[in-house]
């Protein structure tokens, strides 16, 4: 079995100051959390399995990921390294690879264009694509859906979202999980928004569901705020990784804190 991975999220801004992490709660009311550079450096050093660095603005203002920021960050760990935002083509994917990121993330461009995903596969392999996944609950009883039955017995979809969470686009997020794993994604970034920064626990029935449904790893990312949360979302939520942002950030729990806590409840990590 491999090892459960623990995943800190830095997402990047750009303003005045120039790249900033920043932090929100479902997807707004952002707040500074500091220089991505330092910040990654302080995960590799802490003993993060990977790190995920999304530009968050990018596809929203319609501009290219800062490549700079991706160069700076890339000299600084020696753990994978997956970057998102802004990604168009192949063309920008080829150049976030060549600053130094292992994989890359892609959200909006493949749900405007799923044969990107394909195209994106073959050329460089399965393993350095990941497909994020932005979804929310939605409670209408459509036909043809995959329901998911919540934590309070009612059954609700999610629905793909885009543009950061700004633009809902009408898809099941089962279906286009089971969808991108055949078009060649390696790897699925999903994340709730009903969850995100709420560090109310993962949303363990959408994570359960697809985690199930696909057979490639899918990273739970949206609500952690304690130790139990990880473990609830690699036991019952099947994830192969989980993500978070904020509790790292801002140091309310260590990496170290997490990974002792899952191996003596049996949970296979890997201790430095």
């Amino acid at each position: 079995m491999l090892a459960k991975r623990i995943i800190p999220c830095l997402d990047v801004t750009l303003d005045e100051k120039g790249a900033r992490v920043v932090k929100g709660v479902e997807f707004v009311n952002l707040r500074d959390a500091g220089d991505p550079v330092e910040l990654a450096k302080r995960y590799d050093r802490e003993g993060a399995d990977e790190l995920v660095f999304l530009d968050i603005t990018a596809s929203p203002e319609g501009r290219k990921t800062m490549i700079d920021v991706i160069e700076r960050t890339a000299e600084q760990v020696f753990i994978p390294f997956t970057v998102g935002g802004g990604i168009k083509g192949v063309d920008d994917i080829n150049k976030i690879l060549s600053a130094g990121a292992d994989k890359v993330s892609i959200n909006t461009a493949a749900v405007k264009n799923p044969e990107l995903v394909r195209e994106a596969a073959e050329i460089f392999g399965s393993q350095c694509i990941v497909v994020a996944i932005d979804c929310r609950r939605n409670f209408e009883l459509d036909k043809g859906r995959y329901f998911v039955e919540l934590e309070d017995g009612k059954k609700a979809w999610y629905e793909v979202v885009i543009y950061g969470g700004r633009k809902p686009v009408g898809i099941d997020a089962v279906w286009w999980a089971k969808r991108v794993e055949e078009l060649g994604a390696g790897e699925i970034l999903l994340t709730s928004m009903n969850r995100d920064g709420t560090k109310d626990g993962f949303d363990i029935p959408i994570t359960r569901k697809i985690s199930e449904e696909v057979n490639i790893p899918v990273i739970a990312s949206g609500g952690a705020g304690t130790v139990e949360h990880f473990y609830e979302g690699f036991v019952n939520g099947k994830a192969d990784a989980c993500l978070a942002a904020s509790i790292f950030h801002y140091r309310e729990i260590a990496i170290s804190e997490i990974k002792e806590y899952l191996a003596r409840r049996g949970v296979e990590v890997r201790l430095e």
